[in-house]
């Protein structure tokens, strides 16, 4: 009966560090959401009002929508509480967004060269620019959920993994 209650319990742990890791992965998602909004908005404003080039545009856009990208993964996302390290957080999180900055620039600039080369108008080119933007962050989204779970926010393995309390949100996310 020993065994049975064992894997039992095997079982539930993988279950509840499943829908730990889904809950994290759900709210890592809403901040993505909420950062690419923010950076979107920056970037199509710039670009179709033509105040800088797209890549300027969009090195503008990324920079504006990182501050609040890292402080919700680190408070909301994964629950991080005390002051921030400069060296250990900030610093790598920074360096990651802008691995996705450097291949999100170079496909916004990229893209509306292209756009603009065959004379596609402002809104078109706008539009191209964001999906440029859009492709070149999305495929580094996955690898630094990983990076931020498994080395930036990792927990020790002696504390405890919880949903974070409502009072981590920052006040202005809420």
């Amino acid at each position: 009966m020993a065994a049975g209650t064992d894997s039992q319990k095997v079982k539930d742990r993988i279950v509840a560090r499943f829908g730990r890791h889904l809950a994290r992965l759900v709210r890592y998602a809403a901040v993505s959401a909420i950062s690419t909004s923010v950076s979107l908005t920056i970037l199509g404003v710039l670009v179709a009002t033509q105040a800088v080039t797209a890549g300027w545009a969009n090195v503008i856009a990324t920079a504006v929508a990182t501050v609040p990208s890292f402080e919700l993964n680190r408070r909301w996302v994964w629950a991080k509480q005390g002051p921030r390290s400069l060296h250990k957080e900030a610093v790598p999180y920074f360096a990651l967004t802008f691995v996705g900055l450097g291949l999100s620039t170079l496909a916004v600039s990229t893209a509306a060269g292209v756009a603009s080369a065959h004379h596609v108008g402002t809104a078109g080119r706008t539009v191209v620019a964001m999906f440029a933007n859009l492709t070149g962050f999305g495929t580094v989204w996955i690898a630094q959920y990983v990076i931020l779970d498994r080395v930036l926010f990792r927990r020790h393995a002696d504390a405890p993994i919880a949903m974070p309390e409502p009072s981590l949100v920052p006040a202005e996310a809420a």
